[in-house]
């Protein structure tokens, strides 16, 4: 308390003159409209600055909340949609989906490798969220792989930037079909093989998920063509895929379950017999 008041003896003769400065400033602004709305224009604009500036801190620190929430809505909206057969856009999803009714996980990419021969991703899902093996897993851009393995809390992904991998995909555009794999050149292209030369295709045409997977529903985006040529026999095209998905910069991501799987899996494995 001392130190106040040898603080403002100290400086009394300059306390004294912001005392009269505000007083006279006040006075100013009480007696003319003028001066009055510009403090109370200046007044806003620097209170609304504040708290401006504060809402867009807690905005930035709300924002792994608020992703979450979104994605659980986009999980919500996608398994509405798979069931109904809508379509949403030109890069997700096509027209009908005829293999049934699906269930939708929202996950979390925790590795990815896309430099092997064989590339698998590990997400955040596992048993404990009826995640199994062969469930598709998916973006908001386009198909990402295919469940290989789980453990009670994470599952293992095989990639489509693997060799391995084989995926019934089409032309949008004409529903020919082919068999997506991965030659390990590029992760930023896949190659549709098995075409038929009698597919009208060209370059820019849109390639999409094939009606004959119980895995995938038909009409899931998959990318673009960036080049096409006839393989040696003559009678198929061997495409390339520029695929939508960044498949080395993947975060949030889509486990989807065919609820019709098994039973398509045993009335084919009849015909097989």
């Amino acid at each position: 308390m001392q130190q106040i008041f040898n603080f403002v003896i100290r400086n009394k003769t300059f306390l004294l003159f912001l005392l009269l400065f505000s007083i006279a400033l006040a006075l100013t602004i009480q007696s003319h409209s003028y001066h009055r709305s510009k403090f109370i224009n200046s007044a806003n604009g620097l209170t609304g600055g504040v708290y401006g500036t504060v809402n867009s801190v807690g905005q930035y620190f709300d924002l792994k909340d608020e992703n979450e929430l979104l994605a659980e809505e986009n999980k919500t909206l996608r398994q509405r949609l798979f069931n109904l057969g809508v379509s949403v856009d030109s890069s997700f999803v096509d027209s009908t989906y005829v293999n049934g009714k699906y269930m939708v996980v929202v996950g979390d990419v925790y590795k990815n490798s896309y430099s092997l021969s064989n590339n698998y991703l590990t997400i955040n899902k596992g048993k404990k969220d009826s995640v199994q093996q062969d469930f598709g897993v998916i973006t908001s851009k386009g198909i990402v792989g295919i469940v290989d393995n789980t453990s009670k809390n994470y599952a293992t992904v095989l990639s489509i930037l693997s060799k391995k991998s084989r995926i019934n995909a089409q032309l949008k555009a004409t529903n020919h079909i082919g068999s997506l794999t991965w030659n390990g050149d590029s992760p930023e292209t896949t190659q549709l093989m098995d075409v038929s030369k009698f597919a009208p295709v060209k370059v820019g045409d849109t390639i999409v998920t094939g009606g004959e997977s119980s895995i995938f529903p038909k009409g899931i985006g998959i990318g673009t063509i960036s080049s096409f040529e006839t393989d040696i026999s003559g009678d198929t095209y061997t495409i390339q895929v520029r695929l939508f998905n960044d498949m080395t910069n993947l975060g949030k991501i889509y486990i989807l379950e065919n609820l019709d799987r098994r039973e398509i899996l045993n009335l084919q494995s009849t015909i097989d017999e």
